[in-house]
């Protein structure tokens, strides 16, 4: 696939691919003859991955660390989980603050609907 392909399909930008490329958190695109990028299964997968991960909240600082660690190889397993389970601690808890900020905000809106059923039975009796 094109870098164009590839930014309609996952919703990025062609400058947001190259700097993923660029900074290491996407290994090495391998180019046609003329010189475009040619995404292979495996780079999807990277690129599915890495969106993945960015809307679950990391980094790109651990995104590059994680990247980095799996280049280093089977060695580096162990703190591969580490980090993906410290990653997933953070995301629990905001999930857990984002459900109460949900639910004030429930309430909030019930207050509302309360007040406009009083409003209008208010307006009824006039």
């Amino acid at each position: 696939m094109t870098i164009a392909e590839v930014s309609k399909e996952y919703d990025l930008t062609p400058d947001t691919l190259r700097y993923y490329e660029r900074i290491g958190l996407l290994p090495h695109v391998q180019r046609n003859a003329s010189g475009i990028r040619n995404y292979s299964e495996s780079d999807l997968k990277w690129v599915e991955f890495i969106k993945c991960m960015r809307n679950a909240g990391l980094s790109i600082e651990v995104l590059a660390e994680y990247v980095s660690l799996f280049q280093e190889g089977h060695s580096t397993v162990g703190a591969r989980k580490q980090l993906l389970m410290e990653q997933r601690s953070q995301l629990a808890q905001r999930i857990e603050h984002l459900q109460v900020t949900l639910s004030r905000l429930d309430k909030k809106i019930e207050s509302y609907d309360e007040l406009m059923v009083s409003v209008e039975e208010d307006l009824k009796r006039e």
